[in-house]
């Protein structure tokens, strides 16, 4: 067994031990809101927001893009379990700024072993086979996080499946001081129309 399963398991069984009334708690969110964020390990959803176990709905991908899977699981979020917000919430310093859909395909053309960086060029071993199948997918790059949030909230905003009602609100997580700074264009995009 790898150390870190190790690790992972010993954590699960302590917080099996203190689990006590979670087990027993809603399957709707009870603040009713539902947060979209990168998967960035620096970033807790929880602690920035205030959160507990049964809190909100929390949906993360690589930069907390608006893809054709963030909003299905937001329509859900709403639609079956009573989301009445939603937050979109990128962050600085976010690993999705540091190349292309251009770069990425050709590291993963090269070889599918983990490329690194250092600091200004992704370095890909060479060690194939890679695969061109990276060329089929919209990996949703960032160039700008204000731009990126806007563009976001509007795309779920002129969604079909998302009712007019919902607020959707727009910031980018500082990395550096844990503060939440709203993207007012992006804010006023996504406010309801009961606003």
């Amino acid at each position: 067994m790898s150390q870190i399963r190790e690790e992972v398991l010993r954590a699960n069984e302590k917080y099996v031990s203190t689990f006590g009334e979670k087990g027993r708690l809603a399957l709707p969110p009870a603040r009713r809101f539902a947060i979209l964020t990168c998967m960035d390990a620096r970033i807790d959803p929880a602690k920035l927001a205030g959160l507990a176990e049964g809190d909100a709905h929390v949906i993360r991908n690589a930069g907390g893009r608006a893809s054709d899977d963030a909003i299905r699981s937001l329509v859900i979020s709403y639609k079956l379990l009573g989301t009445r917000e939603w937050f979109v919430i990128h962050h600085s310093n976010c690993g999705m700024e540091l190349f292309t859909d251009e770069t990425i395909r050709g590291l993963l053309a090269s070889s599918l072993k983990t490329s690194s960086y250092d600091g200004k060029d992704w370095k890909d071993s060479g060690e194939g086979p890679g695969s061109r199948q990276g060329d089929f997918i919209d990996w949703l790059t960032i160039r700008d996080q204000a731009e990126s949030v806007a563009v976001d909230v509007e795309r779920i905003r002129s969604h079909p499946l998302v009712p007019r009602e919902i607020p959707v609100y727009g910031y980018v997580y500082r990395v550096d001081t844990g503060a939440l700074v709203e993207v007012p264009r992006a804010t006023a995009i996504g406010l309801s129309s009961k606003s």
